[in-house]
């Protein structure tokens, strides 16, 4: 019998290492994209690439516009900070890459086309260890959300099975979750990371996202099999 599951997919080394965990936990993935005004479309061609390798049921894009709001260097006129090292980073601060109410907003939609599959299983990939210091990465954010997810549907209201939003890389480190993808034979050379990738879809090496996932290659004794700029 098929188990139904969204996945929220965005082409991303965590995303794609989700997909795959949600596929060898026995569920059948509907993974979801979105093209929401980010500054490339790096992103979504990886993410057609990953949901064809990783076989999904169904991959969909969905259009929203996020640059009506701007707020983040992802939507708006705003420089993508470029750093040597993570050293650099600042502590204690929301970056500016930060996109206002985002996980927020692709949870609803996955919420919908839940109810829609007849999934009650979410799969997001979001860690609270490496990563870049979103308020809604947090473990209180999800469970949170899942609480208001079953006040606000068909079947939660009906008091069937509950959704249950899964975070499998919530706890482990970027080099955790590349060696757990690696032992499921994720492939990262299809994968984009970059914030700002070049017009050959090469990355940059220097966003804090670039500067993690360089980080968790390294400390997993592993090359990073995607194109860097000046490589």
């Amino acid at each position: 019998m098929e188990r139904p599951a969204v996945v929220l997919l965005s082409g991303g080394l965590d995303s794609t290492t989700t997909t795959a965990i949600a596929k060898s936990e026995g569920f059948t993935p509907y993974a979801l994209s979105f093209r929401y005004g980010q500054r490339h479309s790096v992103e979504l061609e990886a993410a057609k690439a990953v949901a064809r390798s990783l076989g999904v049921a169904r991959h969909i894009i969905a259009d929203i516009d996020l640059r009506v709001f701007g707020g983040s260097a992802l939507t708006s006129d705003i420089d993508v900070p470029k750093r040597g090292s993570l050293d650099e980073a600042e502590d204690g601060g929301i970056p500016v890459t930060y996109v206002p109410a985002r996980n927020t907003i692709f949870l609803s939609f996955a919420l919908a086309y839940a109810e829609v599959v007849a999934a009650h299983d979410i799969f997001i990939g979001v860690t609270a260890v490496d990563y870049s210091g979103y308020p809604d990465c947090r473990p209180e954010y999800i469970e949170a959300y899942a609480r208001m997810a079953n006040l606000a549907t068909r079947e939660g209201v009906r008091g069937a099975r509950p959704l249950v939003i899964h975070t499998p890389l919530m706890r482990l480190t970027k080099a955790e979750i590349i060696r757990r993808g690696t032992s499921l034979g994720v492939d990262y050379s299809r994968t984009c990371s970059c914030y700002d990738p070049d017009e050959r879809g090469r990355a940059c090496g220097r966003c804090d996202t670039c500067l993690l996932r360089l980080k968790g290659f390294s400390e997993a004794g592993m090359v990073d099999p995607v194109p860097y700029q000046g490589s």
